[in-house]
């Protein structure tokens, strides 16, 4: 469809790099009002656990609806995505949401609150944020390449079966179950109006990315890869870009990475919410660059992080990304548990705790 569009002097993958940063700028903007983050619907303070599980499943529940009724339009298809591939790698899928799910309860934050909290000039998301990009870029191509190729090369067979659109009822019909369950279950959370509406325009930029890069920009003769949110992949473009732009051009994930940071930092300074922060002691130092860097194996192995792998994974229906955000959230209750003294959950039942800050 780029043909159709009339441009002469700007060519798919570079409308891609300005649709991801726009993405990105939006998706900034309104992750740091809602604060959207996985993390804290898992692991947060008992207080903020349910109001924060409503705003991802709301965002959730949109992403679903609008990616399956997009497919069904015909506008997108997902055969071939690595989500529905017909041998599933769940060694490395189950390795890697653990991994990313501790890691996220270690740094306070998941790859993608981490890139909003750097925007509010966090300097410890950008510092855990840079070890992942290294680390998840070791994984793709580098020294942990071999480990991701040796767990990746345990798979089971799926046959025909590699989604649920795959099952009795088609992809509508359960993308719109889960969808309802989803904003059923937002209702009761807690969550305040304002937040679960920004959530659901949160939530309707995953079929955008969707379309917009599987169908409007899509080129015969300079085809791009059909990408939605992610924060994994695109870090490690954006880290590699930065130390060799000479080299390589700039893609969708380098502009979607940049529009984030200047989305969160332009709702920051509108609403007064922009501070610097730093490590404070070696041992919260230690523990956030652990999680960074298991956030950056794990993320990779999964095929995806919380928004990667879950927000825009998940309505593609394939197995492989329900199997990747299970793996997440198992690993992140595995976290909580490991950190927290149960003298701190058995106070939960009494007045509730202050609220620890993300990252």
């Amino acid at each position: 469809m780029f043909a159709d569009l009339g441009f002469t002097t700007l060519t798919a993958p570079q409308a891609a790099l300005w649709f991801g940063a726009a993405l990105g700028l939006v998706f900034g903007l309104l992750a740091q009002r809602t604060r959207f983050c996985l993390r804290r619907a898992i692991a947060g303070a008992p207080g903020e656990r349910g109001p924060a599980a409503g705003v991802w499943l709301t965002a959730l529940a949109v992403a679903l609806a609008g990616t399956q009724a997009a497919v069904a339009q015909g506008w997108i298809s997902f055969a071939g995505h690595r989500f529905l591939a017909a041998d599933l790698p769940w060694l490395a899928i189950l390795a890697g949401g653990l991994l990313f799910g501790i890691g996220m309860v270690l740094a306070r934050g998941c790859a993608s609150r981490l890139t909003v909290l750097t925007g509010q000039g966090n300097l410890r998301a950008l510092t855990v944020l840079l070890l992942f990009a290294v680390v998840a870029h070791a994984t793709l191509k580098g020294v942990l390449a071999p480990l991701r190729t040796a767990l990746g090369s345990v798979t089971a067979p799926l046959g025909e079966v590699t989604s649920l659109a795959a099952l009795p009822g088609g992809g509508l019909v359960w993308a719109g179950a889960i969808a309802l369950a989803a904003l059923a279950a937002a209702l009761r959370s807690g969550a305040t109006r304002r937040a679960l509406a920004g959530a659901a325009l949160l939530g309707a930029l995953v079929p955008l990315g969707w379309v917009g890069t599987g169908w409007v920009l899509q080129d015969d003769f300079d085809p791009i890869a059909m990408e939605s949110l992610a924060f994994t992949a695109t870090w490690a473009d954006s880290l590699f870009f930065a130390i060799a732009s000479s080299s390589i051009p700039a893609n969708f994930g380098v502009g979607l990475v940049g529009g984030t940071i200047g989305g969160a930092l332009a709702a920051a300074l509108v609403f007064r919410e922009f501070r610097w922060e730093s490590f404070t002691t070696p041992a919260q130092t230690g523990r956030a660059l652990a999680g960074g860097a298991l956030m950056g194996l794990g993320g990779v192995l999964a095929g995806g992080c919380t928004v990667g792998a879950g927000l825009s994974g998940l309505p593609t229906l394939g197995l492989a990304a329900i199997l990747a955000l299970a793996a997440i959230g198992a690993g992140g209750l595995l976290g909580r548990r490991l950190l927290t003294p149960p003298s701190c959950e058995s106070a939960a039942r009494g007045p509730r705790p202050r609220a620890a800050p993300a990252a």
